[in-house]
């Protein structure tokens, strides 16, 4: 299948496939739009099961950057990066720099960052061969200690102050304690929220494909472990997805019984008419780029400089950013996923709004 002719082809401005025979990298970098800014956004690290299901993964999850990045106010595009492999057991030194060089060769039209499947050590990896990548370099936060360069903490906060703004729109309360919530997916952000959650007094269930991860969460905060395929079933308040995308579909909507859905995980919805069908169940979704920029607005100030109070003003901004897209719904009876995609775009034909300041002075 043609890249143009191909269903989740949105004029994206560049698509690079990459391929190093001596490493064995597969990869695919796809640029969407830079008129705000450079195409920033994460590599994944995932064992797709076709080079189509990768194409689709990359296509999709780049426009969502552009989306995100312009609702959260960033002068930045929208980019993504995916690696077909198993993150687990395909990694070598090798196939990093291999991955880092072709990064490189676009000359900053892309800047890449962790994502699923990648973190610290391939940042670091990706940085001995370019300089287009942020999540590298340690940082120094606001009680003084020293952290990594991982964006993934401020996309589990993130979430979760979406997760609370959403409870508060569609069940009416503020108080988390004894709030019954089935994640989907305990990896680095979704066990990031698990711990927020928990700390706020919410009851978890979860799920993972990966064993070490359902283990940690089942350990460490003593989440009730179900099956990947019976967590859509469960009868409790919220189902965050913090996995793969697509999991919102005709099979699982079948199943889904939560009033609130709010979670990390990228391009949930399998089409835009599931969209539709949750407003008219009455199911508040949050739309997954609008609760999970966290990430994106850490790295934004990774790379342009900023303080820790900046970016905490800036990531807990997304409660206002939801709460606007909740009553927008309401008051149309259009769905929220329809109400980020039209704000979203309002703000990338008009340039960019410039929130990112205004954030500043609130932190200041």
């Amino acid at each position: 299948m043609s890249v143009f002719s191909h269903p989740d082809f949105d004029r994206h401005e560049q698509v690079v496939f990459c391929h190093d025979q001596a490493s064995g990298l597969k990869a695919i970098i796809a640029v969407h739009d830079t008129r705000l800014g450079p195409a920033l956004g994460g590599c994944r690290m995932f064992p797709y099961a076709n080079d189509d299901d990768a194409l689709r993964d990359v296509l999709r999850l780049s426009r969502g950057m552009t989306l995100k990045s312009s609702l959260a106010g960033l002068k930045l595009g929208g980019g993504k990066a995916v690696i077909i492999g198993d993150p687990h057991t395909g990694k070598s030194q090798a196939l990093l720099h291999a991955m880092g060089d072709f990064v490189d060769s676009l000359g900053g039209r892309y800047i890449t960052a962790a994502d699923s499947g990648t973190g610290d050590a391939e940042m670091q990896a990706f940085a001995q061969r370019t300089r287009h990548v942020v999540g590298a370099t340690p940082r120094t936060t606001l009680d003084g200690s020293v952290a990594s360069g991982d964006p993934s903490p401020s996309t589990a906060y993130g979430a979760f102050v979406g997760l609370r703004e959403a409870v508060r729109q569609r069940l009416g309360r503020d108080d988390l304690a004894g709030l019954k919530v089935a994640i989907q997916g305990v990896g680095h952000v979704g066990l990031g929220l698990a711990r927020h959650l928990k700390a706020a007094g919410a009851e978890l269930w979860v799920a993972d494909i990966f064993d070490a991860n359902v283990k940690q969460a089942m350990d460490e905060l003593g989440a009730k472990v179900v099956r990947p395929q019976d967590i859509y079933g469960l009868d409790v308040d919220v189902f965050a997805p913090c996995a793969m995308g697509g999991i919102l579909n005709e099979q699982t909507l079948a199943v889904l019984r939560a009033p609130v859905i709010a979670g990390a995980a990228n391009n949930q919805l399998a089409t835009a008419a599931i969209g539709v069908e949750l407003q008219r169940r009455n199911q508040l979704y949050a739309p997954d780029y609008a609760i999970n920029a966290g990430g994106i607005i850490d790295v934004y100030y990774q790379r342009n400089g900023g303080s820790a109070a900046q970016i905490d003003a800036h990531v807990n901004g997304i409660g206002d950013t939801l709460r606007e897209i909740f009553i927008r719904s309401a008051a149309s009876d259009v769905p929220t996923s329809l109400i980020a995609d039209r704000l979203a775009l309002e703000r990338l034909q008009a340039g960019g709004e410039s929130r990112p300041e205004a954030f500043q002075r609130q932190a200041s």
